[in-house]
């Protein structure tokens, strides 16, 4: 990349405007990142988001787009670029779940987590790697999950969603990496975030008591992993699985 190309680096992250999303485009904005923070229904949190980054001397905006919608995918991803004039990053951050024991899953609950989780990634990565390919720089980073290295009762569809990312994750690594595009995943264990916290005290008892660290982990800690992997340093980093989870998966 050129030095005006360094100074003025773009990222964009999928279900960034809470969460684990919300501290990954801080993270990527600290580190000098412009930002787009995709939404698909919380406009008012990705509003703050982008305004958290912007506060850190980045450009920041917002736009919405349904992962689970191919066109709107490729929208998404041309937009950013066109912003930014670049796309450096891109993180597949946005993601559901449906958390039923298989023999009560209904057919929509498989398919709604595998759209959003997988089929998003996959969209949103296809368009992604046209532009990074031009540009002959890029880093796709996708968020999967401790659960698709190890299962969970109960999460065979998010599970499986997550396995499949990971299986993603190192098919493009290998077709890009002579491109000088990197696609690594990062897969976090147990993080304080929206989701855990609806969990009963004796479900976050039992999830606590698989860790070898003792704690739940910070949304912040997901995102330092995730801007290693999208910076300079990590350039000769590809096809890997980063696991940010206390041990929990030892």
């Amino acid at each position: 990349m050129s030095e005006e190309q360094e100074m003025r680096r773009a990222a964009l992250v999928t279900g960034g405007g809470r969460g684990i999303g919300r501290a990954i485009c801080l993270a990527l904005a600290k580190a000098g990142f412009d930002v787009c923070v995709n939404y698909a229904s919380s406009s008012a949190a990705a509003e703050q988001t982008a305004a958290d980054c912007r506060a850190l001397g980045v450009q920041a905006i917002t736009q919405q787009a349904d992962v689970t919608d191919p066109a709107q995918c490729q929208s998404l991803v041309e937009g950013t670029a066109q912003t930014f004039g670049r796309l450096d990053v891109l993180v597949n951050n946005a993601g559901v779940t449906a958390d039923k024991l298989i023999l009560r899953m209904k057919e929509e609950d498989f398919d709604k987590v595998i759209n959003a989780n997988l089929k998003g990634a996959f969209f949103c990565s296809k368009t992604a790697c046209k532009l990074m390919m031009r540009q002959r720089y890029g880093r796709i980073i996708n968020l999967s999950s401790v659960v698709g290295l190890h299962g969970n009762a109960g999460q065979s569809n998010y599970a499986a969603s997550k396995a499949g990312l990971i299986g993603l994750t190192k098919s493009l690594a290998k077709e890009f990496a002579a491109r000088g595009v990197t696609v690594n995943a990062v897969a976090p264990g147990f993080i304080d975030t929206d989701m855990t916290a609806a969990m009963s005290d004796a479900a976050k008892t039992a999830a606590l008591g698989t860790v070898p660290a003792g704690r739940i982990g910070r949304a912040e800690e997901v995102a330092q992993a995730v801007a290693f992997l999208a910076s300079e340093e990590a350039a000769y980093i590809t096809g890997q699985v980063l696991c940010v989870d206390g041990g929990m998966g030892m």
